[in-house]
């Protein structure tokens, strides 16, 4: 058996929509089950995600869920901004991600190429999610 570490993000109500864009950015399959698709039709959040999981061809896992507002003991949410997705690797496919994720969103750090060789840039998504993109360039 093998295991992996995925990111799942937690957005505010707007998850599909996040989902459907990270679909459009990477391609692939997206799955999305609602609260109610899980068996809670009654619940205030029955049209919110409840899971969400996108498997890319490029062997990128992402999953997505929206934060619980019917949950009194929760605390609130808070979109994170000590966790960055970190996508890297030497494919030129990198830089097309990086636009396609930055549409609507904030570039913090130009992709270009930094004192260690190699071209890298981050930004923070139109969902408030942090992005660090580091595209290797080989050495001579």
């Amino acid at each position: 058996m093998s295991s992996g570490v995925n990111p799942c993000i937690v957005f505010n109500g707007n998850a599909r929509r996040a989902m459907e864009f990270y679909r459009d950015v990477f391609g692939g399959e997206l799955e999305v089950g609602t609260v109610a698709d899980f068996g809670s039709p009654e619940s205030p959040d029955a049209d919110n995600v409840m899971h969400a999981q996108l498997q890319t061809s490029a062997g990128y896992t992402l999953m997505g869920w929206d934060f619980p507002a019917d949950r009194p003991n929760h605390p609130p949410y808070r979109p994170g901004n000590n966790v960055a997705i970190f996508v890297g690797g030497d494919d030129d496919e990198l830089r097309g991600y990086f636009e396609k994720l930055s549409v609507g969103g904030t570039v913090t750090l130009s992709l270009e190429k930094q004192v260690w060789g190699d071209v890298a840039g981050s930004l923070v998504d139109q969902f408030g999610i942090s992005w660090m993109f580091n595209i290797t360039v080989p050495q001579p």
